[in-house]
């Protein structure tokens, strides 16, 4: 059986967001004076799959961009995706309210 995948679509306004997060990625690597090639074969990743990461691209899987977060030392930042929920924070609260 064939799987196909959808195309990850990302509003024009949060492209920045992804392409900041991309950037970083890149920074982190040329900081560690690792090349494209070197952090892609460590990730177990194509390097094109590299490219599209330092482009913030939504297309990728989260486990490449977490290889690569791993391969540079960074795998405790994904800790950090959502973890101060606001937000919900405040929903709760207004919930406990009642």
């Amino acid at each position: 059986m064939a799987t196909t995948s959808k195309k990850q679509s990302v509003f024009p306004k949060y492209e920045k967001v992804l392409e900041q997060m991309g950037e970083n990625v890149k920074m982190a690597r040329k900081r560690r004076k690792l090349t494209m090639i070197q952090v892609a074969e460590r990730a177990d990743i194509a390097r094109s799959t590299l490219h599209l990461i330092e482009q913030g691209s939504p297309s990728v899987a989260m486990g490449a961009y977490f290889n690569v977060l791993r391969v540079l030392g960074l795998q405790d930042d994904f800790l950090k995706l959502a973890a101060d929920d606001e937000l919900g924070r405040k929903l709760q609260d207004l919930e406990l309210l009642k």
